[in-house]
């Protein structure tokens, strides 16, 4: 088990992902927020820097909202069935007004509002796009296919997908294995944490399983294709994948969603105010003063704000949207390993033989282990530092295909192994060693007979007892479960530690998909998790979250990441979320009043159109300043404190 050392895959340099500024650019209404930016830019020179007025000075103006605001409103009359209407259907409205007012340059500040949004968002949904590119550029593509199928004949380098059922493949030392099969010859190790998020390297001899994707160790292994590369275990993770993305469900906007009743108050009053008077400039006035620019610039405003404050706390948001919903969160799924758990193993207990003591035996085995990376390796070697024990010289040390790690310690031969290689090598060891369904285990054999079996297991974090209880009580979440594709035994370990009732074990990428489908349904949803196995589920919950930065492909499909995988980070990006959801609904809520309150006098002919703009200018500016506030924030966030 261990002596395995696991380095980098020899691939090639992935091709970088797209810029999102060349995204947003490149998109139709990235520009028209171009063009309306340069138009208004322009208007602003011929008015202050050159003194003009009249249609010499607001032609660029109106190029633009005729050439970029007709499109948009084309779009928003699409739209406005599938949303319910909402606040773009009011500035679509905004916009005819102003044009009917000759108020060239509030159109265009809509028109820059409105493309902006839509650019935004526009550029975010390529992260689906861009998950998928990382899986495709990490996926293998070449194979080392054994000629005429025999080991005498040498190799080919083909592409994978030229690969059959029943081909025998080479894996080179540290390169992707690149089909599903089974090893026909050789013994080593595969590092799958990259496709199961489990932290191990899993050893592999005749008749192991192996997975495409996959990272082999320090030993070739010829596999025979168990099935071709477009059948794959990491090809059907790539599909799951895709269509979690495809069937994502939509998410209404704040905005919409306060916008929607706002646009039929507005409408009516403003019908209301030309009913009663007869004159259609009430109209005008009214729904100038609605312009919904509260909800337009406020919201995102307190998005930026809130996206600031996360990255200087270490969280980085992919999707602005999951702002809005992070505090709404009701069911929270945790994956089992570097969420809950620390990611890394630790040795839980030792058994040793009659003739040994554990220290001692810890010691041995440590002092070989000195010279292994392998994850267990340094499990073992932590467990020594922690007991103080002092480490013996080792004179020799090798690894031997099928043997384990070998060592020379005073004079004594230590080999640290797998059950497997204990037995065949002192057939004794068999009534010795005990029986165990769970965690994972190193044999050490002293001069070949056995000494000891070391147990070890991905021990949950110390605060993880606590963080659990803190969510129901601080973040009012009512269900709490742990997902995993791990064995029944050590999902109930984990989830008897930190207190969580609902497990599901032994699930797949596929099963994870579908129990986040099924409680999305229920109500806002998170999934916490740090493997590719888990990007499907990310990808498709409410809020996911990627503990860890360590896979490219999780972090696209996340919607935010937690850099340092802390549970105290967590805690501070679900108050993030619930600030920026309260000082936004401050802004759009109190905007809004205050133009209904504007609406009202310009229905009895309070206000002008004129009046109207400039009152609701001063609201636009209240709006935002409260908004700002998002992102001012210094002192800690989190009311749970990481032990």
């Amino acid at each position: 088990m261990g002596g395995m050392t696991t380095t980098a895959p020899q691939t090639t340099t992935p091709t970088r992902a797209p810029d999102p500024w060349a995204l947003f650019i490149r998109s139709r209404d990235g520009l028209i927020t171009v063009a309306t930016l340069v138009a208004i830019f322009v208007h602003l020179i011929l008015w202050f820097g050159i003194g003009l007025d009249g249609w010499a000075r607001d032609w660029p103006l109106v190029v633009v909202v005729v050439l970029g605001g007709i499109p948009l409103m084309v779009e928003v009359a699409k739209s406005a069935v599938a949303t319910r209407g909402g606040a773009d259907t009011l500035a679509a409205v905004s916009i005819i007004t102003s044009v009917l007012l000759g108020e060239w340059l509030v159109a265009a500040i809509i028109v820059l509002m409105l493309s902006g949004g839509e650019a935004l968002e526009e550029a975010a949904s390529k992260r689906a796009s861009g998950t998928l590119d990382a899986l495709a550029r990490r996926a293998p593509t070449t194979a080392h296919r054994l000629l005429g199928g025999t080991f005498a004949g040498g190799t080919e380098e083909v592409p994978v997908n030229d690969i059959a059922v029943g081909d025998l493949v080479e894996v080179l030392p540290h390169e992707l294995c690149p089909v599903d099969g089974e090893v026909v010859e050789g013994h080593g190790s595969m590092d799958e944490s990259y496709l199961t998020g489990e932290p191990y390297v899993v050893s592999k001899s005749r008749g192991s399983e192996v997975m495409s994707g996959a990272v082999n160790g320090d030993t070739p292994l010829t596999i025979l294709a168990g099935r071709p590369a477009q059948d794959s275990r990491y090809a059907q993770i790539v599909g799951v994948l895709r269509e979690a993305e495809e069937n994502r469900p939509a998410m209404r906007r704040l905005a919409d969603r306060l916008g929607a009743w706002y646009t039929v108050v507005a409408l009516v009053l403003g019908g209301l105010g030309w009913a009663v008077s007869g004159d259609p400039t009430r109209f005008l006035a009214v729904v100038v003063v609605a312009t919904p620019c509260p909800l337009l610039i406020g919201v995102p405003v307190a998005i930026i704000g809130a996206i600031s404050l996360a990255a200087r706390r270490g969280i980085i948001v992919k999707n602005p949207g999951m702002l809005e919903n992070a505090s709404r969160v009701r069911t929270v799924m945790f994956d089992k390993t570097g969420t809950l758990t620390y990611g890394r193993p630790a040795i839980t207990d030792i058994h040793t033989a009659e003739s040994f003591s554990e220290d001692e035996v810890l010691a041995l085995a440590a002092s070989v282990e000195r010279y292994s990376r392998h994850p267990l390796a340094e499990a073992i070697r932590a467990g020594a530092e922690q007991r103080g024990l002092e480490l013996p010289a080792v004179t020799e040390v090798s690894e031997k295909p099928g043997q384990g790690l070998t060592g020379v310690v005073g004079g004594r031969r230590i080999r640290i192994t797998n059950r497997r290689t204990s037995h065949e090598i002192d057939p004794g060891s068999r009534d010795l060693i005990p029986v165990t369904a769970s965690g994972m285990e190193s044999i050490v054999l002293v001069d070949d007979r056995y000494a000891a079996m070391i147990r070890l297991r991905d021990e949950p974090r110390s605060s993880a007892n606590d963080f659990i209880a803190h969510l129901p009580k601080k973040h009012n979440v009512d269900k709490l479960m742990i997902i995993s594709g791990d064995r029944e035994s050590e999902v109930r370990y984990l989830a008897d530690k930190v207190g969580i009732e609902e497990i599901h074990a032994g699930v797949s990428p596929e099963g994870k998909l579908t129990l986040v489908e099924e409680h999305n349904r229920r109500g806002p949803t998170m999934f916490l998790g740090d493997g590719i196995n888990d990007a499907p589920a990310m990808a498709v919950a409410t809020v996911g979250v990627a503990m860890g930065a360590g896979s490219d492909i999780t972090s696209e499909a996340a919607d935010a990441v937690i850099l340092d995988s802390s549970l105290e980070r967590l805690d501070d990006l679900l108050h993030i979320g619930a600030r920026m959801r309260r000082i936004a609904l401050q802004s759009a809520l109190g905007g809004m009043a205050l133009s209904i309150i504007g609406m009202i006098l310009a229905v009895f002919g309070l206000l002008t159109p004129l009046m109207g703009a400039v009152a609701q200018e001063v609201i636009d500016v209240l709006a935002i300043l409260n908004a700002a506030r998002v992102g001012l924030v210094r002192g800690p966030l989190s009311d749970f404190d990481e032990k």
